[in-house]
């Protein structure tokens, strides 16, 4: 049944945080909630997690109303949550006993964790001896240790270089297919499109879109053209009345009304002999999305 958002509200001072909202995530898999700074993205996730009450509204977790001693909930918080001077094998045996685990079964998360994040050698250094990378896969670690239901996961790839961020994301992906339900927040839109299936996206509070990302995106008409080539052709591509987003190296990002303006450019390059390694017509990204509803307000 999953966890279902019906109608939540929060006001804080008079203010209104989060206005209405509502979500359902019935499967396991990657739910993208995205949003500017304060657009209300944290309110919802403490809301989700039982940390704040609602206002109105109800959150439910497989039909039950989420209370915060009953759920099985991780969260990767943006902000670093890992004690700087202890240990790091004691502060993950700490909290994963918070969480209500037996020692052992503690421990044999605990290494397996280590292990699968290639931390292991830093078990019994204090985290503020640890990179800010190895320091956030710690954190992911505690997120994780217990074997939560829902995981909820703020920016998780902060501070990891290109070899950490598609090892934590193959963690990910194994804790999807182990039956784990995920909130991912993040301002890698990227990272939104390779991940999730369905998304949110909050401004000052409101929902501006939601839904099945494939199926916005496919609302979206194709509206440039990704170019490659042997030599410079930013002279014909001007000729030919279109309009260079980005150009580096031969390589061009061009805005298209049509789909016919690629057809026409590529005839042109063609007739005046210009070498095409690449030419793809292609529809807006998220990022492209995402500015567009809300970068205007």
């Amino acid at each position: 049944m999953g966890l279902k958002v019906q109608n939540v509200s929060k006001t804080f001072d008079e203010k209104l945080a989060v206005d209405n909202i509502s979500l359902e995530i019935n499967e396991p898999g990657v739910f993208g909630l995205l949003g500017t700074n304060g657009a209300g993205k944290s309110t919802t996730i403490r809301m989700i997690l039982g940390i704040i009450k609602k206002d109105s509204g109800n959150i439910t977790w497989n039909g039950k109303e989420v209370e915060r001693k009953y759920v099985n909930f991780g969260y990767l918080p943006e902000e670093r949550g890992i004690y700087p001077k202890v240990k790091i094998c004691d502060q993950l045996m700490y909290l994963a006993k918070l969480k209500g685990m037996k020692k052992k079964e503690a421990e044999e998360s605990m290494n397996f964790w280590l292990n699968r994040l290639e931390v292991e050698e830093y078990r019994n250094l204090p985290a503020e001896k640890l990179s800010k990378g190895n320091q956030q896969k710690i954190q992911f670690i505690t997120s994780v240790i217990h074997n939560p239901e829902l995981l909820v996961i703020d920016e998780p790839f902060s501070g990891l270089d290109p070899i950490n961020t598609e090892l934590l994301k193959s963690a990910i992906l194994e804790l999807v297919e182990k039956g784990t339900y995920i909130i991912m927040s993040s301002h890698q839109m990227a990272s939104i499109e390779e991940f999730c299936k369905d998304i949110l996206i909050l401004n000052r509070g409101k929902t501006i879109l939601k839904g099945n990302l494939k199926e916005i995106k496919e609302s979206y008409p194709a509206n440039k053209i990704e170019l490659i080539t042997k030599e410079n052709a930013s002279g014909i591509i001007k000729e030919v009345g279109l309009k260079i987003i980005k150009e580096l190296n031969n390589q061009y990002e061009i805005s298209i009304n049509e789909e016919a303006d690629a057809q026409r450019l590529l005839k042109e390059l063609i007739s005046r002999n210009i070498i095409v390694e690449k030419i793809e017509i292609k529809k807006p990204s998220l990022n492209d999305i995402f500015i567009e509803k809300v970068g205007d307000k």
